[in-house]
Order: C-alpha cells, then sequence, then structure tokens
C-alpha cells in the first residue's frame, strides 16, 4: 500500500514545498499469514513429541551418567549384571564375574572361544560341544592354584605330561598305553575295604621294564605272579639273580632218571644242567644229579 502525503501552507508564507515521499508497509497478510502461524505451530508439536519420545527412551534404557541399565562404564571397563544375550562376536581382553558368583555361558549350539595373534590369525581356540569338548593349540597346560606356576597337566605335540604327585586310573579296564609308559611309582588302587590287585600285561606284545638303577616289585599283602605263554627269563649282565625267601617251591620241575624204574620219594635234590635247565631226582647219601642226567639230553 502507498500513501501520498501532502503539506498545506498559507498565502503570504514562503515555505519551500517538500518534495513528495512514498511510505512502503511490508506484511504477511491474509492466507500466508495463518499458514506461518499453522508452520511455526506443527514445529513446536513435532519438537515436543521428540522431546517426549526422547525422555520416554531415556526412562526404558535407564540411562544415566554412568552406565546404561544394568550396563556401567568404569575406570577399569565395563561391568554388567543380571543374564546378557550377545547375538555377534564379543571382543574382550579379560571376563570375570563378579565376587563369590560363578561365571556361566550358555549357548544353544556350542561355545567358541579364539585367541587371535596381531596379524588376526586364530593361534589358539577351545570349542565346547553338545557333545565333546575340543582344543585346538599348539599345547594344552593345566596350573596348580596353590603353587603358582606349577604345571599339573601340559600336553603338546611331543608329550603328555601329569605334574601331579599321583596319577589315579579308576576304570575297570585300567590304562592302556600303546607306546611307552615313564614313571618313577606304579601302585595298585587302594578301594574301601581292601587294595585291589596291580596287573601289568602285554595281550598281544612283549612287556619291558627298564629303569637304570633296579626294577623294585613288592607285594606287602599279597603274591607276585608272573604268566607267560612262552619263557621268562632273568638276566642280569653285571649281578646276579637273588632269590631270597623262607620257601622256594618249583612243583613243575621235570624229574630226572636212569632207566630204572621211578620210585615216588619224599626228599628230592635240584640239580643244574650244562644249559641252565633245572630239575630234580631223588636225593640219596651222596648227589645222584649224574645218574638222573638224562634229562639233559
Amino acid at each position: 500500500m502507498v500513501r501520498e502525503q501532502y503539506t498545506t501552507t498559507t498565502p503570504g508564507t514562503n515555505i519551500q514545498r517538500p518534495e513528495p515521499q512514498y511510505i512502503y508497509n511490508i506484511g504477511i497478510y491474509g492466507w500466508r499469514k495463518r499458514c506461518l502461524y499453522l508452520f511455526v505451530l506443527l514445529l513446536i508439536i513435532i519438537v515436543v513429541v521428540n522431546l517426549a519420545l526422547t525422555i520416554w527412551i531415556l526412562k526404558v534404557m535407564q540411562f544415566s551418567s554412568i552406565g546404561m541399565g544394568y550396563l556401567y562404564v568404569q575406570s577399569e571397563g565395563v561391568r554388567l549384571e543380571g543374564e546378557s544375550e550377545f547375538l555377534y562376536p564379543l571382543y574382550a581382553q579379560e571376563v570375570h564375574s563378579r565376587k563369590d558368583e560363578p561365571l556361566l555361558i550358555n549357548s544353544t549350539n556350542n561355545v567358541i572361544l579364539n585367541a587371535r595373534n596381531n596379524d588376526g590369525n586364530v593361534t589358539g581356540r577351545l570349542s565346547v560341544d553338545p557333545d565333546k569338548v575340543q582344543f585346538d593349540g599348539q599345547e594344552f597346560q593345566i596350573n596348580s592354584v596353590n603353587i603358582k606356576g606349577k604345571p599339573l597337566f601340559t600336553v603338546n605335540e611331543d608329550e603328555v605330561s601329569v605334574g601331579t604327585d599321583k596319577l589315579r586310573v579308576t576304570g575297570p579296564e585300567g590304562a592302556l598305553c600303546e607306546h611307552s609308559i615313564e614313571t618313577p611309582l606304579i601302585k595298585g588302587v587302594k578301594g574301601l575295604s581292601s587294595i585291589k590287585e596291580l596287573r601289568l600285561e602285554s595281550p598281544t606284545r612283549s612287556l619291558s621294564m627298564d629303569a637304570p638303577r633296579g626294577v623294585f616289585i613288592k607285594a606287602q599283602t599279597g603274591e607276585i605272579e608272573a604268566l607267560s605263554h612262552l619263557d621268562i627269563n632273568l638276566h642280569s649282565s653285571d649281578g646276579m639273580v637273588m632269590l631270597d625267601a623262607e620257601t622256594l617251591r618249583m612243583p613243575r620241575l621235570p624229574q630226572g632218571t636212569s632207566g630204572d624204574s621211578e620210585i615216588a620219594q619224599e626228599l628230592y635234590e635240584v640239580c643244574v644242567c650244562l644249559d641252565g635247565k633245572l630239575y630234580v631226582v631223588e636225593a640219596d647219601v651222596v648227589s645222584t644229579c649224574l645218574e638222573y642226567s638224562q634229562v639233559c639230553q
């Protein structure tokens, strides 16, 4: 809208007539004004709704200055209380439970723990499957809690080492070793009432016991029995074989003959052939080994 301004003068006055000026009034009127108000109102409503939703999300998720819900951010790390479900892999340097509470890890399929090097390659893996527990790595070791650094059980490609004072095998079939075993002592298992028998056997191959300072076999309350389908050899390369007992019995020794009829006697004499074979003969006032030496032929 344009408005012209006029100045009136009385006769006889000499006033310079000013030049006409134009005044412009600028504004929004009509439907434009109503649309602007409606847009501002709509913007206020959106801001209020967003603010309400933000406050509701903060309240539901339990956001605070120290964390979110049961997840607390601390200087030493992140603490998570209660049960949690991870849908994707979890990468952490250390995972431990709260004081005096166990750490429980559940999975519907299996649990896999991987250790990687600087290049991202897997160097060790522990997999707990529904039917087995599998470890992949260069060495598996279990250390003692009481004695720091003492290995109790170590497995690698070369050997299996047991660092405990005792290794107890309680299975009914015992322990099956396809190769050699090295140990300073082998003892029978002590049951509830008595000590069970200790049996060392090789069903299809030979059984050898070697020691640089000797092999000592002792049965405190029972017997020692050695069975063989063929020969049993007692050999000493630099020494002697000593049999020390109150009674020494060899019930199945062959009896020497001289060609005459054999007469049963209660006393016999033990004789030795040149090849080391033992036999018994009827005892007499003097030795009769030579007389009954036909068994050595």
